[in-house]
């Protein structure tokens, strides 16, 4: 099994932001220059080495790029270029962990070269497990850039005893990367002290003057570990042109030029959610009775608590079992009459909302909870069945679309894996594994849906014994595992042979060939853990203050691949599919609390406050080009923000927002920036908040919402056999009609603001303060004029063609035959303001584009459909903290997303004339041209109460143009499209499809003649 990599738009511009900071630099290739032969034999003395070229731009020009990168992505500006370490270019990249930091910058590395012929760049890390995966990157992206750039790079780990790599490094034309660890050359061992010393081995030549002559380009993984001051001082050595630096969490600033941080990567889509089982312990008062409770089923009939208590078996001996127990059972009869458990242990509620189970005795027990005499062996135990559960439930859930789960636990010790002083070498933790994962696959194998057939076979088919394993540093001498060694004032390993066994089984362990599912591993190789189906993680080991909770999450937040290698991010169900799993030894509330204050720890960056200040001057980007906030916008939007009690007293956005916003209820802006909506809730959004943080779910609240006998009633099913046609869609696109119709908007609509200067002339105030200085208050304004601009004669030279056909994404051809037939008049307006003609006729263009692409759609349906596994097999787990039971829905119970589907599904659910209704799974997709539409509701009405009997709705809080973003309108539009086509297949009792915002439209709709 191959990754598969594609072109990310994220990625992308987190590329540019780099490469046009230097926009203007000549590409001249590599610079030859004869490389030091030192003392070597005279045939060779002639040796070429390519080296990078100066930068030639003046710094006052790079800075004006660097500000426009920062400017077009409202990044704080860079008052001057921070010089670091002897190099006067240093700019830094923020990426959060699991978005492609390593894939970005070797993209970058191509783009240089494509752009400026820049050739030479050391990639420097800090630790050998980065080295090992920056390594491994290199290598498996190898085809994918070469189909893009048509040139594979040539890539090696600096050596010292391979020095004749240096020369390569040197004398080949092409890209050449070199990854070097700090440790090779901040290091005082003799081996790491060799880059620094004349060697007869290298022709009398320090390897480190080899490497400076290349002038190279320095890019930094994780530049916050490699501050130390040795590694400081040797940095000024490989004399860099410039420096690179990329990570979550910088320490030291400089000239920062990009940010992708936790919050922008969890809102986009771009790593894993994360849910937490926490595990907490308590004491009860006046009672040693041994409690935990595991979590609450749904079941057909009442909810079931899952608890684990000791229980006398008929041999007498007392042992902790796990038990499914249900309103009114009693702990002392269930134990076998245990003493401790006579006093009030009957179960008096089960509260599937809250997860909380209640006694006679008034002790309540919460999901997660364990009390009396808890050891940390018990803890242990129940870590270990809760990674087994919540494994097999995402197992479930995703084999039937190819999606192999895997689960990582994190140890302190290789004996409580691999205890070779036992007869089958078993530790404590593989010996619990084993038991616990035979008791929880018998008890799924008998809950599975008899229909279900491929995954039980899966389940069935693995043996205990091989679908565990063991990742450790292996003893040469004994081929024994071993603890990995790792330095005093270090957490993680150097073992490159441990490393090297994680990444080359990294894709093998994706296949469900393999059967390994669990993972053992040494919590100091974790850096070498970046798998991207890891599901769930589980940390058997002391919690301590060396590595954050957020470091060990990040070990899993790529998002999952399926067994073809193709990534899982349609943004429809990324985040239904993507969860990662924590199991914690600390309670729910506890890790979260850590987690997210350690997540608001590192976004230092982000501005805490709303106010016009932070809004004057901030850059938009809308469909006709880059709108600058002014002074006036600003106060509108402080204004707005004020009045809806959407900022608080310290003007820090509110929680009221961020609600709003999530049940689209917010309040409308003022009309002048209504044209604007999407850009500036954007500008809004970039203002931190706690509110805004990744919500943590608890990993307990999900549960399978069972279906029951409404599902197989006939109206149901006829519904469904009519709606579960799967489709692809054609555009037909004629181009000849696309410019007939581009030249009557941009006559009719096409007008130019001509270029207008201000001239205002001023005086120095008297008396004048430091603060006035400060605040640029110096001078006072005396009078202002506006002047117009005549015909505007530049020494720009525009592409005015290329322009417009990239930004309206069409051929040149095409662009030129609407601009040759445009009216002389509006076309002469090119003249006046070139940057607002190409703008303003670039957005005409695309919107005529994006009404054709919506008239000339057609569906073609095609032989596959959905089956009923979308219901069943590929179900999510649930928040039914959200839930509620209704009668006449195919799951017992309703989980809405929102107020407003609350409210339709209990007028649904009390309605005469509604025999079976389902709001419809995540996986139900209708492909359109921008991205998967997921309808809310199918419904089936009682035959002669209504014109329409099928119906499929989309319920939307309000049906103003102005609140429906323009991609939701499109995916509606295209969704009539849909229903229209495959319901001309069906000759009685069409689907009828339409947009409703309550039961009151809905039956409006379906009681008209058709």
């Amino acid at each position: 099994m191959k990754l598969k990599f594609k072109v990310q738009p994220y990625q992308t511009n987190a590329v540019e932001s780099v490469v046009d900071c230097f926009a203007g630099q000549p590409n001249i290739g590599g610079i030859t220059y004869r490389i030091d032969p030192g003392l070597k034999a005279q045939a060779s003395a002639f040796d070429e080495g390519f080296k990078n070229a100066d930068i030639v731009l003046p710094d006052l020009q790079v800075l004006t790029n660097i500000k426009d990168v920062q400017r077009r992505q409202n990044l704080p500006m860079s008052d001057a270029l921070v010089s670091s370490v002897g190099c006067k270019f240093n700019l830094d990249i923020e990426m959060e962990t699991g978005t492609g930091k390593t894939y970005c910058y070797i993209k970058t590395m191509f783009e240089m070269n494509k752009r400026y012929g820049w050739s030479k760049f050391i990639v420097m890390v800090p630790s050998i497990a980065i080295r090992e995966g920056v390594y491994k990157s290199l290598q498996i992206t190898a085809d994918h850039f070469a189909e893009t750039y048509g040139k594979k790079a040539r890539f090696f780990i600096y050596n010292s005893k391979r020095l004749d790599e240096l020369e390569s490094f040197s004398s080949d034309a092409g890209i050449n990367v070199m990854v070097i660890n700090i440790q090779a050359f901040a290091s005082r061992g003799a081996d790491n002290r060799r880059i620094y010393d004349e060697l007869d081995d290298f022709q009398s030549r320090r390897p480190i003057d080899v490497i400076a002559s290349n002038r190279p380009i320095l890019i930094l993984d994780e530049p916050q570990k490699m501050e130390g001051k040795a590694t400081m001082e040797a940095l000024p050595k490989f004399k860099p042109l410039m420096i690179l630096r990329y990570s979550a969490t910088h320490k030291t600033q400089h000239n920062k030029v990009h940010r992708l941080d936790a919050l922008d990567a969890y809102n986009q889509k771009l790593v894993k959610k994360i849910a937490v089982r926490g595990i907490h312990t308590r004491g009860l008062a006046g009672t040693n009775a041994y409690l935990y409770l595991e979590g609450i089923d749904i079941s057909k009939k009442a909810p079931v608590a899952r608890i684990e208590l000791e229980v006398k078996l008929k041999s007498g001996e007392i042992k902790r079992q796990l038990r499914r127990l249900e309103f009114r059972d009693d702990l002392f009869v269930e134990s076998g009459e245990l003493d401790q458990y006579r006093d009030g242990f009957t179960i008096s509620q089960i509260d599937y909302n809250h997860d909380i189970v209640e006694f006679t005795n008034g002790i309540v027990l919460k999901a997660g909870e364990a009390t009396g005499d808890v050891s940390e062996r018990d803890i242990r135990r129940i870590q270990i069945r809760e990674t087994i559960k919540a494994h097999l439930d995402k197992e479930k859930q995703l084999f039937s679309q190819g999606i192999k789960v895997l689960s990582l636990f994190f140890i302190d010790e290789v004996v409580k894996y691999r205890d070779y002083g036992q007869v089958d070498e078993k530790g404590e933790y593989a010996r619990v594994f084993e038991e616990e994962y035979e008791l929880l696959k018998a008890e799924y194998l008998s809950e599975l849906a008899i229909d279900n057939e491929a995954y039980r076979k899966h389940l069935a088919g693995i043996d205990v014994n091989k679908t565990h394993n063991g990742y450790f540093s292996i003893d040469k001498k004994t081929n024994r595992l071993k603890d990995p060694a790792v330095g005093a004032r270090a957490v993680d390993s150097d073992d490159v042979d441990a490393y090297d066994l994680i990444l080359k089984d990294k894709e093998r362990l994706l296949s469900f060939e393999e059967p390994t599912r669990f993972i053992f591993s040494h919590s100091a190789l974790r850096e070498g853990w970046d798998n991207p189906n890891v599901f769930v993680m589980c940390m058997l080991k002391h919690s301590d203050n060396t590595i954050s909770r957020r470091q060990e999450v990040g070990r899993g937040l790529r998002l999952s691949v399926d067994r073809h290698g193709d990534r899982m991010d349609n943004p429809a169900v990324v985040h239904d599919i993507n969860v990662l799993t924590v199991v914690a030894s600390e309670s729910y509330r506890d890790f979260v609390s850590g987690l997210q204050k350690e997540i608001s720890d590192t976004l230092s960056s982000r501005p805490r406050q709303a106010t016009e200040a932070y809004f004057t001057g901030k850059t938009i980007v809308t469909e006709s080009g880059p709108v600058e906030i002014t002074p006036a916008m600003a106060k509108q939007i402080y204004r707005y923000l004020v009045k809806n009690d959407y900022t608080d007293d310290a003007d820090q956005i509110a929680t009221a927002y961020h609600n709003a916003k999530e049940a689209g209820t917010l309040a409308d802006l003022p009309e002048d920036l209504k044209p604007h909506a999407a850009q500036i809730f954007q500008l809004i959004d970039s203002v931190f908040s706690e509110a805004q943080l990744p919500k943590v779910e608890d990993g307990r609240k999900p549960k399978t919402n069972p279906l029951n006998a409404n599902f197989e009633k006939k109206e149901f099913q006829e519904l469904w056999t009519r709606i579960n046609q799967k489709a692809v869609y054609r555009v037909e696109f004629d181009s000849d009609e696309l410019v007939r119709k581009c030249i009557s908007a941009l006559d009719s609509q096409l007008r130019v603001t001509p270029l207008q200067y201000t001239v205002q002339v001023g005086l120095q105030q008297d008396g004048l303060t430091d603060d006035q200085l400060k605040a640029g208050d110096g001078f006072q304004v005396t009078s202002t004029t506006t002047e117009q601009g005549g015909s505007v004669h530049s020494l720009v030279k525009y592409d005015l063609l290329g322009k417009i056909a990239e930004n309206a994404q069409l051929t040149r051809r095409t662009t030129a035959a609407i601009l040759t037939g445009l009216e002389p008049n509006v076309f002469g307006q090119f003249k006046k303001n070139p940057e607002h003609f190409i703008a303003e006729a670039s957005r005409i263009i695309a919107e005529q584009k994006a009404t054709m692409i919506i008239e000339r759609l057609d569906y073609d349906a095609v032989t596959e459909r959905y089956g009923v596994d979308i219901f069943t097999a590929n179900q999510t787990g649930q928040d039914f903290s959200r839930a509620m039971r209704m009668k006449n829905h195919v799951y017992d119970y309703v989980v809405t997303d929102s107020d407003v589907e609350t409210r339709f599904a209990r007028e649904l659910d009390t309605s005469s004339e509604i025999v079976v209704y389902a709001k419809l799974p995540r996986g139900f997709l209708i492909p359109t041209p921008v991205g998967d539409y997921n309808p809310d509701w199918a419904i089936s009405f009682k035959e002669g109460s209504v014109k329409h009997i099928y119906f499929v709705a989309e319920t939307k809080g309000s049906m103003s143009s102005m609140k429906l973003r323009e991609i939701e309108r499109t995916k509606i539009e295209c969704a009539r499209k849909f229903f229209d086509e495959i319901s001309k297949r069906v000759a009685e009792d069409r689907v009828k499809y339409d947009v409703v915002t309550d039961y009151a439209k809905l039956m409006d709709i379906v009681s008209k003649a058709a």
